[in-house]
């Protein structure tokens, strides 16, 4: 990350007093629900090995996971569900994830930086920023939080639904997990509709 605080230091030169990075991890996977992180890092902070969270490794992240808990002025965790991924679709879900994030915060922040191309709907004005989470502190801390908590998450349901290797594959489409929902059926935890045309076959 060449300059990891030039959005924010673009937005408060704007006026805004705290500036809010937002990501959100497990869009793609069949099955857990979507998670949303939104935080406020001060701009004079420094937290080696900062990145995006798909850049890193587990471990790495777990690390950093608590140093930006640390580091933070304000941080909040979001999530949609898989009955609202299901009913609205992934896009409208991961928006709704997002402003449940951004709202934890929102007493606190005064602009947000989305990773994307498209801003959802949030309680605070703010701006898409495609690749973020290579691009700002703020949001490749958000997209850590996100990312962790959400992990954190599939393994207590591999907990939960040992046969299914939630641990291993955090809900994504692996040929493990499609052969586990064929020999063991498909969980409340699943996302129907991303699992309409393989059960069609």
């Amino acid at each position: 990350m060449e300059e990891p605080f030039a959005y924010e230091r673009r937005a408060m030169e704007q006026g805004y007093a705290a500036v809010c990075g937002v990501d959100e991890a497990g869009r793609g996977p069949l099955a857990g629900p979507v998670c949303a992180a939104a935080v406020i890092l001060p701009v004079d902070c420094s937290i080696p090995g900062l990145d995006d969270s798909k850049k890193l490794t587990e471990k790495k992240r777990e690390h950093l996971f608590q140093v930006i808990q640390q580091e933070a002025q304000a941080y909040g965790v979001g999530w949609a569900s898989v009955e609202e991924i299901d009913r609205y679709n992934i896009l409208q879900a991961t928006f709704l994830a997002m402003g449940r994030a951004v709202k934890a915060i929102s007493f606190l922040a005064d602009w947000a930086m989305v990773d994307g191309n498209r801003m959802p709907p949030l309680p605070i004005p703010g701006e898409a920023i495609v690749k973020g989470d290579g691009k700002s502190a703020s949001i490749a801390a958000a997209s850590i939080l996100a990312k962790v908590s959400r992990d954190r998450l599939l393994r207590e349901l591999d907990a939960l639904y040992p046969q299914y290797g939630f641990a291993q594959h955090k809900g994504y489409g692996t040929k493990a997990h499609y052969h586990a929902i064929q020999q063991y059926g498909v969980l409340p935890v699943h996302r129907k509709t991303f699992l309409k045309n393989f059960l069609r076959e």
